[in-house]
């Protein structure tokens, strides 16, 4: 099966989750980092009006920025659903475990985590919480800690980020055994130019499970927009090192040529064949994308009515593999 079943036209449904959202995640990592309060309301607003209503964040976002301390991105979505009055038409997404002062998957900071998500959200309720990254922590602690707020309706549903297949498994088998709430969503680092980070054991666990993929990276931190290429100029963007380095990856000079010729095919900008080619893998729900500016929203919002053909899709994993 290709991505999740639809729920209402251009929704789908959020593993077995009652969730339903479009098929293409904003990224609020740059909200309240390289994008201020003012352009990040206008990229929200922008998103919305086309349809979007899955807005994905984390108490960390965005602690590493100078003079941030974590929580800014959260308290800048919050100020947003509340000058829009747009809560219930919204699905917030948001993240606890690598927050500089809460960090862990802690019983205690869990609870605690959750509570300052919420204030700065302004919400009573997380619709998606995931652990943001595992750690030693025992499963039969964080999926119990999980579970009791999903029962004080706190958070609506639970999700894994940068987890492993073994560990995925063992929290879902506990969360079945003692009749808990299961994860429905996890979020793997997964794009054009890094497949293994989720295909192979983590995937197979995510397919049996029925649980939706939302990838983040889901452009290698812009790569695979193609504004980097080989002997090109550099690139001003907070992220320009990260995605230079796929340069550097025998792959990532095939990858540029081949979204070269399917985003020609379609006319269309490469990172739209990009995010087509994400959403169009099994499991995939939401591929995750950030914009600074509403400029940069069109390309991405193209791809949730992107269809490649089947010889495309063949060129894309070829060139990928």
């Amino acid at each position: 099966m290709t991505g999740n079943h639809s729920d209402a036209p251009g929704r789908v449904r959020l593993g077995a989750s009652d969730l339903s959202v479009f098929p293409l995640s904003l990224g609020g990592n740059v909200f309240g980092w390289t994008a201020d309060e003012q352009q990040s309301f206008a990229v929200l607003d922008a998103y919305a009006a086309a349809g979007g209503n899955f807005v994905d964040t984390a108490d960390v976002y965005s602690a590493w920025a100078p003079g941030n301390t974590g929580g800014e991105s959260e308290t800048v979505l919050g100020n947003w659903l509340r000058s829009r009055g747009n809560r219930d038409d919204v699905v917030i997404a948001t993240k606890v475990g690598m927050h500089p002062e809460a960090g862990g998957l802690g019983a205690a900071n869990i609870k605690a985590a959750a509570e300052g998500s919420l204030r700065r959200l302004g919400v009573e309720r997380i619709d998606l919480y995931y652990t943001h990254r595992d750690d030693d922590t025992p499963v039969e602690e964080f999926v119990t800690a999980l579970d009791e707020l999903v029962r004080e309706g706190k958070v609506a549903a639970v999700g894994a980020s940068n987890i492993g297949a073994e560990r995925l498994s063992e929290a879902l088998a506990f969360a079945d055994r003692e009749g808990l709430a299961k994860y429905v969503a996890v979020q793997p680092h997964y794009n054009l130019v890094s497949r293994g980070t989720f295909e192979g054991p983590l995937a197979d666990v995510a397919a049996e499970h029925g649980l939706a993929t939302v990838p983040y990276y889901a452009l290698a931190s812009g790569f695979l927009t193609g504004k980097y290429r080989p002997g090109g100029p550099g690139v001003d963007s907070a992220r320009s090192e990260g995605a230079a380095r796929y340069l550097d990856d025998p792959r990532g000079p095939k990858v540029l040529a081949a979204l070269d010729t399917v985003a020609g095919e379609h006319g269309v900008a490469l990172a739209t064949v990009a995010l087509a080619w994400l959403a169009g893998r099994p499991t995939v729900a939401a591929p995750i994308a950030s914009a600074r500016t509403v400029e940069q929203l069109p390309p991405l919002l193209a791809a949730t009515t992107l269809r490649l053909t089947p010889e495309q899709t063949a060129l894309l994993d070829t060139a990928s593999a």
